[in-house]
C-alpha cells in the first residue's frame, strides 16, 4: 500500500515537471507564478489597507517627485503616461494582434484578446474594491477623479509588454536575445510606472501592487493558452 501510494505521488510531480506533457511543466511554472505575483499583491494591499509603513514611503517619494519636478521632465513623463493610457494601450494591442495575425499566431492572438481587457476590467474591480485616493498637491501636475490602487497604466503596459516579450522569447534561439527581450520589456514597464509617480497621480505602491496584479493575471492568460495548445496537439496526434 505504501509503494503504491509512493509510486502514485512520484508519477504525478514526474507528469508535472515533465516539459513536454499538456499538463506537465509549463502548467506548473504558470501556476507558481501565478501564486506568486497573488502572494505580492496581497501583501501589498494588505499593507495599503492596514495604513503600513510602506504609506508612509508612498508619501515621502510623491512629494520627493513633486518637488523635484522639472517641465522638460514633466513632458517627457506625460508623453510616456499618455501612450499608455486606455486609448494608447488600445491601439498597441491592436497592432500586436495584426502582427500575430499576420504570422498566425493563434494561440498569441487568443492570450492578448483576453489578457488586455480582462486585466483592465479586474484592474477596474479592484480600484472600487480598494477605493484609495490619489496624492493630492497644491500644484498638481495631472488631475485625475478616479481612485488609485492599483495603477491601471502599469496594469495595462505589463500585459501588453509582457504578452509581446513572452512571445518573443519563445521565438528567440538563445538566451542573450532572451534576456534582452525581457530587460527591454522590463523598462518599458518600469518607464510607465515612474511616470505615474512622478506626475503625482499614484504611490509607489499603486505601481507595485499593479506590477504584481499584471503578472498574475498574465501567468493566467499565458498559461491557460499554452495548455489548450498542448491539449489540443495531443489529441491530433492520437
Amino acid at each position: 500500500m505504501k509503494k503504491s501510494s509512493f509510486s502514485t505521488v512520484h508519477k504525478f510531480i514526474s507528469a508535472r515537471l515533465s516539459p513536454s506533457g499538456e499538463l506537465g511543466l509549463g502548467l506548473t511554472v504558470g501556476v507558481v507564478l501565478m501564486l506568486f505575483a497573488a502572494w505580492i499583491f496581497g501583501g501589498i494591499a494588505q499593507d495599503v489597507v492596514a495604513a503600513d509603513k510602506i504609506t508612509l514611503l508612498d508619501v515621502e517619494l510623491a512629494n520627493w517627485f513633486h518637488q523635484r519636478a522639472t517641465d522638460r521632465f514633466t513632458r517627457v513623463m506625460l508623453a510616456i503616461t499618455h501612450m499608455h493610457s486606455v486609448a494608447g494601450i488600445g491601439v498597441l494591442a491592436l497592432l500586436l494582434a495584426g502582427y500575430f495575425y499576420t504570422r498566425k499566431a493563434q494561440y498569441w492572438l487568443l492570450t492578448l484578446a483576453v489578457a488586455v481587457p480582462g486585466g483592465m476590467l479586474l484592474n477596474v474591480v479592484l480600484k472600487y474594491v480598494f477605493q484609495r485616493a490619489r496624492p493630492s498637491f497644491e500644484h498638481p501636475l495631472l488631475t485625475l477623479a478616479t481612485y488609485s490602487f492599483p495603477s491601471g497604466h502599469t496594469v495595462n503596459a505589463t500585459l501588453v509588454y509582457g504578452v509581446l516579450a513572452a512571445y518573443l522569447i519563445c521565438r528567440a534561439r538563445n538566451w542573450g536575445a532572451r534576456i534582452l527581450v525581457g530587460a527591454a520589456a522590463c523598462m518599458m514597464v518600469l518607464l510607465v510606472a515612474l511616470s505615474r509617480i512622478y506626475l503625482g497621480v499614484h504611490y509607489l505602491s499603486d505601481v507595485l501592487a499593479a506590477l504584481a496584479e499584471g503578472c498574475a493575471w498574465l501567468a493566467v492568460c499565458i498559461t491557460a493558452s499554452s495548455t489548450l495548445r498542448r491539449r489540443r496537439a495531443a489529441r491530433a496526434t492520437q
